[in-house]
C-alpha cells in the first residue's frame, strides 16, 4: 500500500486501485467535500505526474477519455482545487508524492494498460437521487427522470413554463459550464427536440443560468455528472452530436400513452393561464418569435 496524507485529502494506491479521499479542512472547496472519495480503478488511468515547484508540489493524475463521467460533464472546466485528480503536496512530502506516482507508473506498465479513449465509464458518478439548489432553481435527478423547480428570481419566461420534468431517455447530452464569478455559467438539459435551440440560458426552459455563488453553483456538476453516467456513452452518441441520423433505438416511435381519466379541470387552467402569460411576454416584445413558440411547445409538452 502506498499512501500520502495532506490537508487537501489523501491518496492510496493498493495496486489495483486508487482511493481519493478529500480533506477536511476548510481550504477544501465545497464540491470536493460533496463528491466524497473517488475509487479510480487502474485501467481508468493514463498516466500520473508529480510536479514540484518552490514552495508546494501537486501530484497529477490523467484518466483515460471516455473513463470518468465527470471529466466528461464537466468538460475539464472544474477549477482546479475542485479537481480530485489535483493533490497539492507540502515539499517535505515530495518523496513520497515521487513514489506513489512511480508505483502507480510501473503497475500501469505491467499491466499494459492502453491510453486510448474507452468504449464504457470505468468510474460510477454520483449516487441518486441528487438535488441541489441553484441561483436559479432546484435541480433534481432520480436516476429515470431530472426534475427543474424555478426559483422566484429566476426569468418570468421559465417561471411561466412551470417545472420542467425530463425522462433520461428523451435526453441527448448535458452541457456545463461553471460559474466562475466573473462570468455567468450555465447547465443546459440537451434532448432531441431542443438540439439546435439558440436560445440563452436565462431563457431557455431546459436551462439553469448559474449567476449566484460560484461556490454553490458548481455543485449542480453533481447532477450533470449523475445524468452523464447513466446516458449512453459519448462513444456512442458520435453521430448524434455531429448532427447525423440517431442511432435506430432513438427513431423507434413510442407507443402514445392514453391516460386512464381524464386530466384534472385544474390542469387546464394552469395550462390556459401559462400560455396567456407567454402571450403577454410575446406581445411586449419579451419574447422573440422563435423563442415564444419553443417555450409554449415546451408548455405543451408539459401537459
Amino acid at each position: 500500500m502506498a499512501e500520502i496524507i495532506q490537508r487537501d485529502g489523501t491518496w492510496a494506491f493498493d495496486g489495483s486501485t486508487v482511493r481519493i479521499t478529500p480533506g477536511l479542512h476548510r481550504s477544501v472547496p465545497l464540491f470536493r467535500q460533496t463528491y466524497g472519495e473517488v475509487a479510480v480503478p487502474l485501467e481508468a488511468i493514463a498516466g500520473i505526474v508529480f510536479e514540484p515547484e518552490r514552495k508546494r508540489g501537486r501530484l497529477r493524475m490523467r484518466l483515460r477519455e471516455g473513463a470518468d463521467p465527470l471529466l466528461q460533464a464537466t468538460g475539464g472546466r472544474l477549477p482546479d482545487p475542485a479537481d480530485p485528480y489535483r493533490l497539492l503536496v507540502d515539499l517535505d512530502r515530495a518523496g513520497v508524492a515521487e513514489y506513489i506516482a512511480e508505483e502507480i507508473r510501473h503497475a500501469l506498465l505491467l499491466d499494459q494498460i492502453p491510453k486510448e479513449p474507452t468504449k464504457a465509464f470505468l468510474l460510477p458518478g454520483p449516487p441518486v437521487p441528487v438535488s441541489v439548489r441553484s441561483s436559479d432553481g432546484t435541480v433534481s435527478f432520480d436516476g429515470t427522470q431530472v426534475r427543474i423547480d424555478w426559483s422566484d428570481t429566476s426569468d418570468r419566461v421559465k417561471r411561466a413554463t412551470g417545472p420542467r420534468i425530463v425522462n433520461i431517455g428523451d435526453l441527448v447530452e448535458v452541457e456545463w459550464l461553471p460559474n466562475s464569478g466573473y462570468e455567468d455559467g450555465f447547465m443546459r438539459f440537451v434532448t432531441r427536440e431542443t438540439v439546435f435551440s439558440k436560445l440563452p440560458p436565462e431563457k431557455d426552459p431546459y436551462a439553469l443560468d448559474l449567476w449566484g455563488s460560484a461556490r454553490r453553483d458548481l455543485l449542480t456538476a453533481l447532477v450533470a455528472t449523475a445524468v452523464t453516467a447513466r446516458l449512453p456513452h459519448p462513444s456512442t452518441r458520435t453521430a448524434v452530436e455531429a448532427g447525423d441520423d440517431p442511432p435506430a433505438r432513438h427513431l423507434t416511435p413510442r407507443p402514445r400513452r392514453t391516460p386512464a381519466v381524464p386530466p384534472p379541470a385544474d390542469h387546464h387552467d394552469v395550462l390556459l393561464r401559462r400560455l396567456r402569460e407567454l402571450g403577454e411576454l410575446h406581445r411586449d416584445g419579451v419574447l422573440t418569435d422563435e423563442e415564444f413558440a419553443m417555450t409554449k411547445a415546451a408548455v405543451l409538452r408539459g401537459f
